[in-house]
């Protein structure tokens, strides 16, 4: 497998030039969302950790009432709305349950 085959196992997601607002305020316009080790992790632009919480209290969805690309997720009680790609929403969201499991 090589050291590609070890790295993609150990990161299992990670996207760049995430929008990240809480509530009303956005906090980055090109921040990163990482699904790593058992944690999902929120990153600014500058890789600051905005939050992090383990899966186990981490939920993420697609709501139907948001633009596409937009997903919702709870971390330890705190709401975030994340505008990625679209191609790349369900990802998130499919690596946050995937890794959880």
């Amino acid at each position: 497998m090589g050291d590609w085959g070890r790295s993609v196992a150990r990161r299992e997601f990670e996207e760049r030039g995430v929008l990240i607002r809480r509530g009303w305020r956005q906090l980055t316009t090109a921040g990163r969302v990482r699904v790593a080790e058992g944690r999902l992790t929120l990153l600014n632009s500058r890789g600051s950790e905005i939050d992090s919480a383990p899966l186990s209290e981490v939920r993420v969805v697609e709501p139907w009432y948001v633009p596409r690309g937009v997903v919702r997720a709870v971390l330890g009680g705190t709401v975030y709305l994340l505008r990625l790609a679209p191609s790349r929403a369900r990802d998130v969201a499919e690596a946050a349950h995937r890794a959880r499991g």
